[in-house]
């Protein structure tokens, strides 16, 4: 397994987010085409699904990670969601609900671009934003202290437990973006006229939270990485490598799995011979 798996206490002070590794995107290229085969395979099984969950602070890359990590997946395999402020019908139900009618099918790979995860981070930075949702138990912020978010990353463990045990492989990586490299994206989107729509002044706003948003992170990766659900962290601080370490991660996790495509059955086998034929002598 990767050796950006989260195992024992995580002190995210001690984790790099620096690293380059030579001809990334070279060997990124080649694990694509990897990972298309796998769900090809995969979908003519159709016993798994496969959930990658992608989270990390503004400008950590994920939309980017997704567009060069599986573009060469079969677009129809492969499902995408972005998660950000409920609607109003998504407040009409538990919190979790709009996660699980978003969950890929059997056979595709969905990634959650922002995850149920959000329901301990901003919502923990944010608690007004609970208040807000109309939850009988949350009728103040003073009410949503640590108890209550330990109590929803618990909810969030039985979710993942649930649906692994039926048939939903998850990989849940945050890209770990140091706080001068998250500055120097945000003044690239203000310098380059192209890139100004990717800027919003709520960014500032929020950066100004980072560490706050920080403890929320590292407390989430040491209540909910297990063994079903593993938690990956990974240096986001090149593009180019944070890419080419997620995809290595993934194709090492679903090798383990030894998809294959079913056979034709016996009956149709022995008729393989007939069938040419028949198509032959049209």
């Amino acid at each position: 397994m990767s050796k950006y798996l989260v195992k024992g206490t995580v002190n995210l002070k001690e984790y790099s987010t620096k690293l380059v590794e030579k001809n990334a995107k070279k060997k990124l290229n080649k694990i694509r085409k990897e990972l298309s085969k796998i769900q090809n395979t995969m979908y003519a099984e159709g016993k798994y699904a496969v959930l990658i969950c992608l989270q990390g602070m503004d400008t950590s890359g994920k939309d980017s990670l997704i567009r060069e990590v599986f573009k060469d997946v079969n677009s129809q395999g492969i499902n995408v969601h972005s998660f950000k402020v409920p609607s109003e019908l998504e407040k009409k139900h538990d919190y979790l609900w709009r996660h699980y009618i978003a969950l890929p099918g059997r056979g595709k790979i969905g990634i959650f671009n922002r995850t149920h995860y959000e329901n301990v981070l901003v919502t923990r930075v944010h608690p007004e934003y609970i208040v807000g949702e109309n939850i009988p138990s949350a009728t103040s912020v003073e009410v949503l202290n640590d108890d209550f978010f330990n109590n929803r990353m618990e909810e969030i463990n039985n979710f993942e437990s649930h649906i692994v045990n039926n048939g939903t492989i998850i990989l849940k990586f945050f890209l770990n973006l140091s706080k001068e490299e998250q500055k120097n994206r945000l003044l690239r989107r203000l310098r380059l006229k192209e890139k100004n729509w990717k800027f919003s002044p709520g960014d500032l706003k929020e950066r100004k939270l980072w560490d706050a948003y920080q403890f929320c992170y590292e407390d989430l990766l040491n209540k909910t990485s297990k063994e079903n659900a593993p938690w990956f962290i990974i240096p986001a601080d090149d593009k180019s490598t944070a890419r080419l370490l997620v995809a290595e991660t993934i194709l090492e996790s679903l090798k383990t799995y030894n998809f294959k495509e079913p056979e034709l059955p016996q009956k149709y086998q022995v008729e393989i011979e007939n069938y040419k034929k028949q198509l032959q002598n049209e």
